[in-house]
């Protein structure tokens, strides 16, 4: 049994996290911890999540001394914010732990991107350039073998699945930039209640308009430039990413389908919609990506929704564990 301890163990995503674990036949959990100053230090994780009650009985703890703690974990969940992630992780990589990062501190890189998206230095570039990118279906053999998976973020993970086919057979004219227009639910903005995330107050807009830091990790990993515009939605959860695309003079149908067919065939946490367009609602609270399309002409419209907590966080996150470990890829996430 893998001894696993997940940092941030009290915001959403953690505790998503902690239920997985709890199912998970290959972990044992190890300890939830939080930062040492938060208001949920000390707080059994039932207490603060009512819906663990009986499942998940274990107190949050304070983390006060994150080498003692990674000496008693052989696998960690860093469910944190991008700068504390990017001071935790190598404590735990040097101590021999397995890491897996849900921030953005190890995706991307590039010797501007962190001082300009995230806006602090980097100082582990070792690790930056060791790290695997945890997009569950593209990057299985570096999963496999990285000791740091930093996971794909959730608009990314949403905007690549739709694209990636296309561009793996060579179907799109690029000259044109893929048009990704997404809308997530307010849980993308973490537990902690302000006026931006407050149900009151959400309305449909867009943000971030051409300075969103998810625009350049997409477009790295897709090796293309893309116009990325984020929405939120007065919902809770879900990623639902509509996407335009070019395609090459005399790309077909057909040519579109077997593209989709081939990058996901035994992919089992993608399912494909065809022509039948996905909603949100078939795919909160499951770690599933649905994709569908339709072409007319040269352009195609590709639709993907996922439960941005799950497939967009923690179960791509776990998907990335039984990947590196050799379990089956939905293990604890059905």
């Amino acid at each position: 049994m893998l001894k696993t301890t997940i940092i941030g163990a009290s915001g959403y995503t953690g505790a998503e996290l902690a239920l997985m674990v709890q199912k998970h036949p290959e972990l044992t959990l190890a300890g939830l911890y939080v930062s040492a100053n938060s208001a949920d230090a000390g707080k059994c994780i039932s207490q603060l999540h009512g819906r663990l009650a009986g499942v998940v009985e274990m107190d949050v703890l304070p983390l006060s001394d994150p080498q003692a703690v990674a000496e008693q974990c052989d696998v960690v969940f860093l469910a944190t914010a991008h700068e504390v992630s990017h001071n935790l992780a190598p404590i735990f990589l040097e101590q021999g732990c397995q890491v897996f990062d849900l921030s953005g501190a190890f995706r991307v890189k590039g010797d501007d991107f962190y001082p300009t998206y995230y806006g602090f230095e980097h100082q582990h570039v070792s690790w930056l350039d060791k790290a695997a990118y945890g997009l569950a279906e593209w990057n299985e053999s570096e999963i496999a073998q990285s000791q740091l998976i930093a996971v794909a973020g959730c608009y990314p993970t949403a905007s690549q699945l739709a694209i990636k086919p296309l561009l793996a057979k060579e179907l799109l004219d690029t000259a044109q930039w893929p048009v990704i227009n997404a809308t997530s639910g307010v849980s993308g903005a973490g537990r902690k209640a302000s006026m931006t995330n407050s149900f009151c107050e959400v309305s449909l807009q867009a943000y971030g308009v051409f300075n969103h830091r998810h625009q350049p990790e997409i477009a790295n990993h897709l090796g293309c430039e893309v116009i990325f515009t984020p929405h939120l939605g007065n919902f809770k959860r879900g990623i639902l990413a509509t996407v335009t695309m070019k395609l090459k003079a005399g790309v077909t149908l057909e040519q579109v389908n077997a593209a989709f067919e081939a990058a996901y065939a035994g992919k089992p946490a993608v399912r494909l919609k065809g022509d039948v367009l996905p909603r949100l609602q078939e795919v909160e609270m499951t770690p599933f990506c649905d994709l569908g399309w339709k072409v007319q002409g040269e352009h195609i419209i590709v639709i993907s929704a996922i439960d941005n907590l799950l497939k967009g966080a923690s179960s791509q996150a776990m998907q990335c564990l039984n990947i590196h470990y050799g379990f089956s890829p939905l293990t604890a996430l059905l």
